[in-house]
């Protein structure tokens, strides 16, 4: 297998292009090396030193000198900050491309800058963001979980793109059962845990104190643990989410299992946004990205901190020489 990666232009009008142009100078001697899919004006305007190449091969040979790009033509001009509809195409498509190098083991892993889910909706993309898509670009749909990861914690929320409302709606112990078994399965094989200590969340205050502050984790939340807990897993909780982010409660556990989104984002992001990874579970390729967005408000000035994608490439890095491994 390659130990290329292939990086996704993301929405060309956001910080994606800074970001690369950063990550490669911080990486070009000494770090993964990866090949981008997009178009490498919107890189050269960026201040990168750009080089088309033909396959994943010539990259390779490339990185040193230049980002190496394999080009994804746009089908409007960019202007840092103000997205438009039209280049939708490309972005999709450089995420299906990438896809497809890694599926015929063309790179290690695929690593994808930000996309704005507004501007895709826009032009009839059906998909709640990327982790979505990539289910279905890998035949999997409904199959992938998404782990948000830094070097002080790693929280994966069962409930992911939906209203918080609908959430509640949507968590039932089936749900909190296959994203742990998914989650247990890729820390063993993707980041070298023999056993995975899990932590679980409750979802009310206090985690439902008895049932007097609500009854969702005695009727979902506990059975599904028990399942879980059956099938040999080290898994604790539920805990009251409240106090399982301080120093002490995350020196317990290898990862938080979280019943809704911010649940989980908002203690690492609080934690260390800078080195935040966004990490797909459960296909069978290796995906990661920043764990920020497009930032269209500072595109352009040259202010953009390319360490989340960094950071995103060296664990996709790293995953891939366990996969390998397994």
């Amino acid at each position: 297998m390659s130990d290329m990666l292939a990086l996704t232009m993301g929405d060309p009008a956001g910080i994606g292009p800074e970001i690369t142009v950063g990550a490669w100078r911080a990486l070009r001697h000494g770090g993964p090396s990866f090949v981008v899919i997009g178009d490498p004006g919107i890189l050269t305007r960026a201040g990168g030193t750009v080089r088309v190449v033909g396959d994943v091969a010539a990259a390779r040979g490339a990185f040193a000198d230049a980002i190496p790009v394999l080009s994804q033509a746009l089908a409007a001009p960019v202007t840092p900050g103000h997205p438009d509809s039209a280049n939708a195409g490309a972005i999709t498509a450089s995420i299906a491309r990438a896809v497809r190098l890694a599926q015929a083991d063309e790179v290690a892993g695929i690593v994808t800058n930000p996309i704005s889910k507004v501007v895709l909706r826009r032009a009839g993309f059906p998909h709640p963001g990327h982790t979505e898509y990539l289910g279905e670009l890998c035949d999997m749909p409904g199959r992938e979980v998404m782990m948000l990861a830094c070097p002080h914690l790693r929280v994966v929320p069962v409930t992911v793109h939906v209203a918080l409302r609908r959430a509640l709606d949507e968590l039932d112990a089936a749900a909190i059962i296959r994203a742990t078994r998914t989650t247990h399965a890729a820390l063993r094989r993707d980041f070298g845990l023999v056993v995975p200590r899990i932590a679980v969340a409750g979802l009310n205050p206090h985690a439902g104190e008895g049932g007097t502050m609500g009854t969702e984790e005695r009727d979902i939340i506990i059975p599904a643990m028990e399942v879980l807990r059956a099938e040999g897993m080290d898994i604790t909780g539920p805990w009251p989410p409240d106090t399982m982010f301080t120093p002490a409660a995350r020196a317990r556990y290898d990862v938080a299992m979280c019943m809704y989104h911010d649940q989980g984002l908002i203690p690492l992001k609080t934690l260390d946004m800078a080195q935040g990874v966004n990490v797909t579970l459960g296909l069978p390729i290796i995906r990661t990205s920043p764990d920020h967005g497009t930032a269209f408000d500072i595109a352009g000035h040259g202010t953009a901190d390319p360490s989340s994608l960094v950071a995103a490439l060296r664990m996709a890095a790293e995953m891939a020489v366990h996969r390998n491994r397994s």
